[in-house]
């Protein structure tokens, strides 16, 4: 009788889904800054105050990036420590914030305000760390493709919490800040013993098939996303059609567990076949002499006696384009300074329009409830962009060898027209520009983020260093054909870019 492994590969990759469909707060934020800017009488230099210290926890992410690293080297840690402490600092932020627009507390001053706040927002660089390193780790040949999907669902985050808010709390703001000291806390805390790091040394020939079909899901929830949204915002929907909506909206949701089951039981049987074969074929025991032979040390002239030691030599002269560099060789050439001001100058503009979305709708004659539906869909069109992203720069090096610094050029000129058509003011422009803007424009959280979906990581004995490379735009690059590379060890790999 077959009994499921749970200790799994796609189980964890399931559970990273869906603790990345609670982690989408900080995209919801216009939902909650009128009900904090009147209840604190913060005016709207204050509230965008508020609004710059969230962003700059989303940003910082260097000490999820180093307890990643600290985890993944000691005995009893891993990927669960760091969840843990972003569940922790997400309810503590979330909670006095929530605490103080009802009364339970004081009005705190804007400094306590501000970190409050900076603190909800830094957990989203743990959540996001775990499940992005661990993820990539466990799919080092189609690890971009995996990042999509992980980082894709983040995107989906905000309209899938705005689903639940509008559906149990029926349009209270002091509630909803409730449900994000709770939710956010509480569904990582259950989940995050599932996440871990699988030595997955071998390609497997179904590995493709089996993202695409979680690829595909992806797809249909956003999807769905969208058409429940527009419904939304034609009809007014009574109570129980949007408990049916909402209900749906769990099943789609907890569909990608088939696919990992799925793929659970054909390991099962992978294993059980070549365990057979194995069975079949072994010869027959050598005799003591044979064993001695086999065991002659001179065998073992294949296997690195000393990785480390190998590393330092490296570190010690001066390394050639194209050869492997460590995190410290990479910041001392031209090419990494060029992706670093590339991301640092461009990316930083579709995260402010974002903030200010509500201000630019008002200004252009926006009513209220068009606002919420543009950040409702401004979490489908971010989606679209980290999905896109990884998957189709996947694709192309692949397919045609296509660096990826090549997708972020294409991602920085379509932002650019966004903006010019918001700027524009023509009628229905804030629809057609928040689109572009939201697709190409709001990376991963980091400022460095978009490293993620250009790299992938390799395998999990060479993972010291990539937690703190993830947060600051980490990871190591999957194995490719020889093309024009420059990879980074053991930290990074990155494509050299050709700008």
């Amino acid at each position: 009788m077959e009994t499921l492994n749970l200790k799994n590969r796609w189980i964890s990759t399931v559970a990273s889904i869906w603790i990345q469909c609670t982690t989408g707060s900080l995209y919801t934020f216009s939902l909650y800054s009128p009900i904090l800017k009147s209840t604190q009488n913060y005016d709207q230099s204050t509230l965008s105050t508020v609004s710059i210290f969230k962003d700059i926890g989303t940003n910082c992410g260097v000490l999820s990036g180093l307890l990643y690293t600290f985890a993944a080297t000691a005995s009893f840690g891993g990927p669960w420590l760091v969840h843990a402490v972003g569940a922790i600092q997400c309810f503590t932020g979330y909670f006095f914030i929530w605490a103080s627009v009802v009364g339970l507390i004081p009005p705190p001053p804007i400094v306590g305000m501000c970190f409050f706040m900076l603190f909800a927002a830094h957990a989203q660089s743990f959540f996001n760390t775990a499940n992005v390193v661990t993820t990539v780790c466990n799919f080092p040949h189609y690890g971009v493709t995996a990042v999509g999907i992980i980082k894709g669902f983040l995107g989906l985050g905000g309209a899938i919490l705005i689903q639940v808010y509008e559906t149990l709390f029926n349009n209270k703001p002091t509630s909803y800040l409730l449900m994000l000291a709770l939710l956010p806390s509480v569904n990582p805390l259950l989940l995050m013993w599932f996440v871990r790091i699988y030595d997955t040394n071998e390609q497997d020939d179904h590995e493709k098939k089996l993202l695409n079909a979680l690829s595909f899901l992806a797809l249909l929830v956003a999807a769905y996303l969208m058409v429940v949204i527009i419904l939304e915002h034609i009809f007014t929907l009574q109570f129980y059609l949007r408990v049916i909506i909402f209900v749906v909206l769990l099943v789609l949701l907890a569909s990608p567990l088939c696919i990992a089951l799925r793929a659970v039981k054909r390991d099962i049987h992978q294993d059980l076949f070549f365990e057979g074969h194995m069975l079949l074929d072994e010869p027959q025991q050598p005799d003591v002499g044979e064993k001695t032979t086999e065991q002659d040390p001179a065998c073992d002239h294949r296997f690195p006696t000393d990785p480390d030691k190998n590393m330092d030599d490296n570190d010690t002269r001066n390394p050639q384009e194209g050869e492997n560099l460590n995190l410290l060789q990479a910041m001392c050439t031209f090419n990494f300074w060029i992706l670093f001001f590339a991301m640092a100058c461009g990316m930083g503009s579709g995260l402010a329009t974002m903030n200010n979305l509500g201000q630019i709708g008002e200004s252009l004659g926006y009513s209220s409830f068009q606002t919420n539906t543009l950040v409702s869909l401004w979490s489908i069109w971010n989606f679209l962009g980290r999905f896109g992203a990884g998957y189709v720069s996947d694709h192309f090096l692949h397919v045609r060898g296509w660096a990826r610094p090549l997708f972020m050029v294409l991602t920085l000129a379509t932002m650019s027209v966004g903006h010019a058509i918001i700027a524009s003011g023509v009628t229905s422009a804030l629809y057609a520009g928040s689109i572009l803007v939201a697709m190409a424009g709001l990376p991963p959280p980091p400022i460095l983020g978009w490293f993620i979906l250009y790299f992938a990581c390799n395998h999990e004995d060479r993972l010291k260093g990539n937690g703190t490379w993830d947060e600051g735009g980490r990871c190591d690059a999957e194995k490719e054909p020889e093309r024009n590379y420059t990879m980074l060890r053991p930290e990074i790999e990155i494509l050299s870019p050709s700008l």
